[in-house]
């Protein structure tokens, strides 16, 4: 499937900003079952001042504010075609060791509600069956619900508040596995809906290592693994190295933000 996608992000602020940095995680890639046919990032308040190519093969773009703007709009699109791989990855490659997908973060922490949910699953931990169970309790657990989440919650903090959106579903997955020695990565991307091209961000999901296959995807908040509508932008051990926008700024500007994302079949 060939998708087109245009996600338009812009920060508004209520006085000039005086200097301000950030890495833009935007770009997918080639391979794994995705083609990307075009692909271009324009900013407007600020310039790109370099790409580069992080520890987890992720394209960041550095960007920097014009001095004393009060917005800053970037605007990625492209076409990409994505194959039917049920979800399957592939093997690992890139710098990262295997065993730093086990290594707990501050997002991912281990704590009792995650035990009590895994000790609630039978099966071989890393097996399909088992992470496709795995995938079906965090979704009871944690009902998908907008609105009501906060970007900073660990794994614990959204099995506490029973409900929580895309990324609180990964880090709870991806505690889950590390925590029976699986190892597991963060995904972030974008989504073809059924029902909307208009979004109103982007996707994120998990991928767990299995023996034999490698990489293999988990969307907790739609119960499925990843088919033609899904596009990897970037990956990490939690959300933090895998995020869409990060950075830093100087003053005390108080910010506005606005995301506007488009995907559907070309």
């Amino acid at each position: 499937m060939r998708l087109s996608i245009s996600h338009t992000t812009r920060y508004t602020y209520d006085q000039p900003v005086p200097y301000a940095l950030q890495q833009l995680r935007l770009t997918p890639k080639s391979g794994h079952g995705q083609t990307v046919h075009s692909w271009n990032v324009t900013v407007e308040g600020g310039q790109k001042e370099l790409s580069f190519e992080d520890q987890h093969h992720n394209i960041v773009d550095l960007i920097s504010f014009a001095p004393g703007t009060s917005e800053i709009t970037v605007h990625c699109s492209g076409v990409i075609e994505v194959e039917e791989t049920h979800g399957v990855i592939g093997q690992h490659g890139g710098y990262m060791p295997m065993w730093m997908f086990l290594r707990a973060t501050e997002a991912t922490k281990v704590g009792p509600l995650v035990r009590k949910l895994v000790s609630g699953l039978s099966g071989d931990p890393g097996g399909l069956e088992w992470l496709h169970a795995l995938s079906a309790a965090i979704l009871a657990a944690v009902t998908y619900e907008t609105g009501k989440s906060d970007v900073g919650w660990t794994a614990e903090d959204a099995l506490e508040a029973g409900h929580g959106v895309c990324q609180d579903h990964a880090h709870v997955f991806i505690a889950c596995c590390r925590h029976m020695g699986v190892p597991a990565r963060y995904v972030s991307g974008y989504l073809m809906m059924n029902d909307r091209i208009e979004q109103e961000a982007t996707h994120a999901w998990a991928e767990a290592n299995v023996d034999g296959l490698g990489w293999v995807g988990f969307d907790v908040s739609n119960g499925i693994s990843p088919d033609t509508r899904y596009v990897r932008a970037a990956t990490g051990l939690d959300y933090a190295e895998a995020a869409p926008v990060s950075g830093t700024r100087f003053g005390t500007a108080g910010e506005a933000l606005t995301v506007q994302v488009q995907v559907q079949q070309q």
